[in-house]
């Protein structure tokens, strides 16, 4: 009896010193607190900063609502060397490669938001209806933020095509908890598979988390790179101007193709360490050496100050100040299918 006492507390002890190890000599985990932080940033947004904000903010005039301009156009088949990205709506896309289906931070709900009645509403209808998803192999979440981690759309994911979701660490219990069972918990430069010719890691950003007032930063926030055969895929969920985008280069040398995020930046004293504008984003894609970027993260839901299309005519600012050839980096009308060839 009390050799099996014995042996139960040290599995016990084992697995908990387990759990505890994966964070432990990390430079972006303080095992004291029990939080993450991002790594080169000296001081967080207090929830004082939140409040002068929330009390002081001049939001602009969105449409109440706009209809999508593009129709999805899903390929039949694939070669070996495309790959199709459908814009679905704010930093959801579907990423095609031959065989393989992917999602990125899906979100369907009519609100980002932890309640049905109130919270950024979306002004326009999702690009590609979930009806019309082709079976889907695997969901990427970049971070539980609301208008990131749509809980009621991954729950219909996970009974309509049993799809494995990758999380950033601490996230897996909340995706459990809804009865999906197929979830892998990611630290930075983790990384994981589907077959012989798909791998994802989990990159860093400049982020935060939360979910509600007590759980700031209890999980983890990151970006992934796909790679497909020998092509690399970066997704770069929702983050601040930072280092991070040249680490990821020089580890990973070629990036073919990125997805940035270039929205939600208004007013800079308070977004600017989480949100980059277009213009960072530009910065980011040149760190990155990204043969093609897109932008991501706006024009869905009003998070922040700018108008809808701000975004859009920042970006050609950007591109214009820093030489960058038209097509080098681009926005999709959300529910375009682009059919990328890589190596052209």
């Amino acid at each position: 009896m009390f050799k099996s006492i014995f042996c139960t507390l040290l599995i016990l002890s084992m697995s908990a010193f387990a759990q505890k190890e994966r964070y432990i000599g990390g430079d972006h985990f303080n095992p004291q607190t029990g939080k993450f932080f991002n790594p080169g940033l000296k001081k967080d947004k207090s929830i004082f900063d939140l409040l002068k904000w929330l009390t002081n903010r001049d939001m602009s005039q969105w449409p109440d609502w706009v209809e999508n301009e593009a129709q999805p156009s899903l390929p039949a088949s694939l070669t070996e060397h495309q790959m199709a990205i459908t814009f679905i709506n704010h930093s959801s896309f579907l990423i095609q490669f031959k065989g393989i289906n992917i999602l990125t931070d899906p979100v369907y709900s009519e609100r980002t938001s932890p309640v049905s009645f109130a919270g950024p509403k979306r002004v326009r209808a999702p690009g590609l209806e979930f009806s019309r998803l082709p079976k889907i192999d695997m969901v990427l979440i970049s971070h539980n933020h609301y208008d990131h981690l749509d809980i009621g759309s991954l729950v219909k994911l996970s009974k309509k095509f049993k799809a494995k979701f990758l999380v950033p660490i601490g996230d897996g219990k909340l995706l459990r908890e809804e009865g999906i069972k197929n979830v892998q918990e990611l630290d930075w430069w983790a990384s994981d598979y589907l077959g012989a010719k798909l791998k994802v890691t989990f990159t860093p950003a400049q982020h935060f988390s939360s979910r509600g007032l007590f759980d700031r930063n209890k999980s983890l926030w990151g970006s992934y790179v796909i790679r497909f055969n020998d092509y690399q895929v970066y997704f770069g969920g929702d983050s601040g101007y930072a280092s991070h985008y040249k680490e990821i280069k020089s580890r990973f040398e070629i990036i073919d193709f990125a997805l940035l995020p270039i929205g939600a930046y208004k007013p800079r004293w308070f977004m600017r360490a989480m949100h980059m504008n277009p213009a960072e984003a530009v910065m980011a894609h040149m760190d990155l050496a990204s043969k093609k970027s897109i932008g991501m993260h706006f024009g869905t839901f009003q998070l922040t100050e700018e108008p809808i299309y701000k975004p859009i005519e920042d970006l050609q600012r950007a591109k214009l100040k820093n030489n960058l050839e038209p097509a080098e980096f681009t926005v999709m009308s959300v529910g375009q299918t682009l059919i990328h060839s890589f190596g052209l």
